[in-house]
């Protein structure tokens, strides 16, 4: 297919599904108050509308009319989950949030029980906001915490305090029951016992889910181009560990590398991404993966707002599309599924790539074999040296002179 403005990078690939993937909803609103020195993502500062900024009534119908011009290719298919990302997707109103999942219902097969996720910032909580939320439809919270020490909250450039923090999650748990909190460690100057007493302030909150990042100095930002002092690799280790047993001795599962759940809280809408699910994203810069019978779509939206709400309204809002080659569907799939802690069952690699196992089995037999995995003829699952070091893991599974495209 062609697209008008699309950069059509690659031919598709060799791939027969016989069932396609569930598919989610991803709703990327890219404002924030302020942009963090850390943070990488498609964010960017509110300004006033002549200062090239776009307040929510103009981005509202934006977004309603990407998703009508993505419907020819998630015709009849049901979406199980929504996520509102960002930016700071609690800057918008509850108002306009309502209007989105209104216009959603309206144009989706909805599944009945889906998971629909909002993101927030403890900046931006306010008690009625976050009741409308609710009330409109929102029924998991996920709030950018971060740290609750006020020295660290202040390296990172957040716009809260420990004390906003505290409130914010108050104020969640007085209209939500499934919460996530986002937290970070291995931060500048942070020590051992610094990170344990963020995590410890946050598990005794008892909420669904939590997330603990490693901070990572990533191109193309502030802290890449002017690094703080991070604690070596030995203390970040360190953190970890303590992570995990202070988690689990708090009844949560590491289900995925960074994330950590009650039995039965775990993110669906992420999960879906590391089962190799299918996701439509809309929004400036949202990315998408899209399966067909006979190959698999990777997809951009323009990433400049701006440009994103011109190029929507000329009815051209995808800047780039390619299929996913053959030789790079072995690694896209293990880059996902090998972040779950319990792995994936083998029949799912042919299921959701279209590809025999056998197309893997050599970088399989290597991991294996230097301890980084575990496998028999139901499950492949990565060891603790293989989550530890997850990267080594990924590159036995590059094809041979790199991947034809970088992945969603």
């Amino acid at each position: 297919m062609s697209i008008e403005g699309a950069a059509v990078i690659s031919q598709p690939g060799s791939v027969s599904l016989k069932t396609l993937p569930p598919l989610s909803l991803y709703v990327h609103i890219p404002w924030c108050v302020r942009k963090c020195p850390y943070c990488d993502f498609n964010s960017h500062e509110v300004r006033g509308k002549s200062e090239g900024g776009a307040p929510e009534e103009d981005y509202v119908p934006a977004l309603v009319a990407d998703l009508e011009l993505a419907l020819p290719q998630i015709w009849g298919r049901r979406v199980y989950s929504i996520f509102f990302g960002g930016g700071t997707p609690s800057l918008f109103s509850a108002r306009a949030i309502e209007q989105l999942l209104a216009a959603f219902r309206a144009r989706l097969n909805l599944a009945a029980d889906a998971e629909i996720t909002l993101e927030a910032n403890p900046g931006t909580f306010e008690s009625n906001k976050f009741r409308d939320y609710r009330a409109c439809g929102v029924n998991r919270l996920s709030i950018g915490i971060q740290s609750f020490n006020p020295a660290h909250l202040q390296a990172l450039g957040r716009i809260h305090d420990g004390e906003e923090a505290r409130r914010a999650i108050g104020i969640a748990q007085a209209h939500f029951d499934n919460i996530n909190l986002d937290l970070m460690y291995a931060l500048p100057r942070q020590t051992l016992r610094e990170a344990e007493q963020d995590i410890n302030t946050a598990a005794g909150f008892g909420t669904a889910h939590l997330s603990a990042y490693h901070l990572t100095l990533e191109p193309n930002t502030l802290f890449h181009l002017h690094p703080p002092p991070l604690p070596d690799p030995e203390l970040a280790a360190d953190m970890q560990d303590m992570i995990d047993e202070r988690l689990a001795g708090g009844g949560y599962l590491n289900y995925e590398t960074s994330a950590f759940a009650r039995p039965g809280h775990e993110c669906r809408h992420n999960l879906n991404y590391w089962r190799f699910g299918d996701y439509l994203g809309i929004g400036a810069g949202a990315h998408s993966k899209l399966s067909f019978p006979d190959r698999i779509l990777r997809q951009m939206r323009y990433k400049q707002p701006h440009e994103y709400l011109r190029k929507t309204a000329a009815g051209a809002q995808v800047q780039e599309e390619h299929a996913v080659s053959r030789k790079d569907l072995g690694f896209e799939f293990m880059m996902n599924a090998l972040r779950l802690t319990g792995g994936f069952e083998a029949a799912l690699f042919a299921e959701r790539t279209g590809l025999a196992l056998t197309t893997v089995e050599q970088p399989l037999r290597e991991a294996t074999e230097r301890g980084l995995i575990t496998r028999d003829h139901v499950r492949i699952a990565p060891t603790l040296r293989g989550r530890r070091f997850l990267n080594d893991l990924l590159q036995l599974f590059l094809p041979p002179g790199g991947t034809d495209s970088n992945s969603a």
